[in-house]
């Protein structure tokens, strides 16, 4: 077919010859076109096939398939424990859950094996680095997609400033300098909150970042080796907070006119810190961003994930257990909560130094798994044309995303310089969970719709209406709304509160079974799927929402600016680029297979 025949009414009005941002004048006829290109490009979704092929083959070289199940597993352990856990377990134990944050780990540990569930699927049936980015946009379309990734790199970008602002706090406990602030420089004149630069944990990120690009094999070699004497240190800490520690103050606050027992504030308390602590699991969903560089995806990803969350979330509760026994909650140090339990402890100092020496070496490689996963995120999504093309390119000799590494590199070193870390947290927090929110509905409707094309079934027949099943995810998270709604609104004791509990509880349960009863399910992956569907990813949607809603207003009123100037980028940049790299795809549509991949 001749070229030309292709080319659309507007190719010569911003399209792949000129380019819509390559002049004033294309820019400003572009805008004007933007209801119209929002209209074809909002909700556009890609074939997975494309996603592997032509879409991947933008990033030029391609990435090396050189990691088994145990890589995956030891950057599972790498990304989640020593992040969070020395990060948020502090002030979720102070400020909500008291001596039961072993119990807020347990339900996050639960909502994340659900969510991770979910990720497989994609993972193994769609092998690309892009994660929950490149799942939306085969699902629900470029939009959805779009306001995800950019909650994604938010995400990670906030949450490796905090964890490296917190390696200052515990390396400088390992040396014996114990307040953070002799690390640290004060600039007069800034608002609080940003008056403190960090110079140390601006060179750990700039270490890291440097250490990522130059190869994914040998930064996973790093990790597992720094890992394995990480989780001796867990180790450590479990059995000494267990035999130093104090039944007692499990129920006794250190001041009697806080409240006491194990759910010092109630069970509200231990679902609030259940938010808080989510943080400590970020680590799985980015090793689903190395499924491009799995050898074996439909093997080792499955245990990959799930055996890493699963391990950490046995970890997390044992040493929550264990630090909430030596000293009560309302005595626990905020910014280093387990070196602190030892400090000032006679004959036991050393002990706080050595935590502190295993918390920074933990804190070292979840920032190097994290920095890996979002540059593995921006890569991709530069591939799909809504950012620029240049951070998609994969060096040919390292075979590493080293523009989108080195970027995002310098972004998290900056804000690591300035912002302290519970204007950081709130923010990571509400960013996590609103993207396992989306990632669980998304498995519903890609097994019930297969996807938002008009394409056929295996069995020949045309693909059901999509409308049964939005109307069910729809219904169900109005009705999981409705039940958080009530359990954070409605005085507590009362029979009404509980009526309308049990109300919501059953409406769940009737419409997960009414969906699974009157709607066939379209699609059976093919290598691994999600067991007891549509079960598992509703329960994981509950729960997401369930936790959204432990979260305070300012978080909110934060992702409320931050989702709207991502809207406004979408709108004024990354509709346009999409639409002119849709155009250029158009003409030349090559497509590239990866022979390394084997099932």
């Amino acid at each position: 077919m001749d070229k030309g025949a292709l080319m659309t009414p507007d190719s010569d009005q911003g399209g792949p010859d000129g380019g819509s941002f390559s002049s004033l004048r294309l820019y400003g006829r572009a805008l004007s076109q933007t209801p119209r290109r929002l209209a074809r490009r909002a909700c556009a979704a890609t074939a997975p096939e494309e996603e592997m092929s032509r879409v991947r083959a933008r990033s030029g070289a391609p990435m090396a398939r050189a990691l088994r199940w145990p890589d995956l597993v030891g950057l599972g352990l790498g990304g989640m424990v020593g992040a969070g856990v020395f990060v948020t377990t502090g002030r979720a134990t102070r400020l909500h859950a008291g001596p039961g944050v072993g119990v807020s780990y347990a339900i996050a540990g639960l909502c994340a094996l659900l969510s991770a569930f979910c990720y497989t699927e994609f993972a193994v049936d769609m092998p690309v680095a892009g994660g929950a980015f490149s799942y939306l946009r085969v699902t629900f379309g470029e939009f959805a997609a779009f306001l995800t990734g950019a909650n994604l790199i938010m995400e990670y970008v906030f949450s490796n400033a905090a964890v490296a602002r917190s390696f200052t706090a515990y390396m400088g406990t390992a040396v014996g300098v114990d307040a953070p602030s002799k690390w640290r420089i004060a600039v007069p004149g800034l608002p609080n909150g940003f008056n403190q630069v960090d110079l140390v944990a601006v060179g750990v990120i700039l270490l890291i970042s440097v250490c990522i690009c130059y190869s994914t094999k040998e930064s996973s070699k790093v990790n597992m080796v720094l890992t394995a004497v990480h989780v001796a240190f867990i180790l450590f800490i479990i059995v000494m907070g267990f035999w130093r520690g104090d039944a007692r103050n499990l129920t006794h606050p250190a001041d009697p006119t806080h409240p006491g027992g194990f759910f010092p504030n109630g069970v509200g308390g231990v679902f609030s810190g259940a938010a808080m602590v989510y943080l400590s699991y970020i680590g799985y969903d980015a090793v689903s961003t190395m499924a491009e560089e799995v050898e074996r995806p439909a093997r080792d990803i499955p245990i990959g994930v799930s055996g890493s969350v699963i391990i950490v979330t046995v970890l997390y509760c044992l040493m929550a257990a264990s630090m909430s026994m030596l000293l009560p909650y309302d005595a626990i140090d905020t910014e280093a909560p387990f070196s602190g339990a030892f400090r000032g402890s006679d004959g036991w100092g050393w002990v706080s130094n050595v935590i502190g020496a295993g918390a920074s070496l933990g804190i070292l490689t979840s920032l190097m798994v994290a920095m890996l996963g979002q540059a593995r995120y921006l890569c991709v999504i530069g591939r799909s044309g809504v950012m620029p093309a240049w951070l998609a390119k994969v060096h040919p000799k390292t075979a590493t995303p080293v523009n989108a590494s080195a970027f995002l590199g310098l972004l998290t070193a900056a804000l690591a310089l300035f912002t302290e870390l519970d204007i950081l947290l709130n923010l990571v927090c509400i960013g996590t969970l609103f993207v396992f929110y989306m990632v669980s509905n998304a498995v519903v409707y890609r097994r019930y719709v297969v996807g938002a094309t008009g394409s056929s079934t295996e069995s020949g027949d045309r693909q059901p209406s999509a409308w049964p099943t939005l109307a069910f995810l729809l219904a169900f998270s109005l009705i999981a709304l409705s039940f958080t709604l009530v359990w954070k609104l409605a005085p507590e004791g009362g029979r009404t509160r509980v009526g309308l509990l049990s109300a919501c509880g059953a409406a769940a349960v009737a419409t997960v079974g009414a969906f699974q009863a009157l709607v066939p399910q379209a699609h059976t992956p093919e290598l691994w799927g999600v067991p007891g569907m549509p079960w598992v990813p509703a329960a994981s949607v509950f729960l997401n929402v369930f936790l959204l809603g432990s979260l305070d207003r300012p978080s909110y009123v934060r992702f409320g600016f931050f989702s709207a100037a991502a809207v406004l980028v979408y709108v004024l940049y990354s509709v346009h680029a999409s639409y002119d790299a849709e155009e250029s795809a158009t003409l030349d549509g090559a497509k590239v297979q990866d022979e390394a991949c084997r099932v």
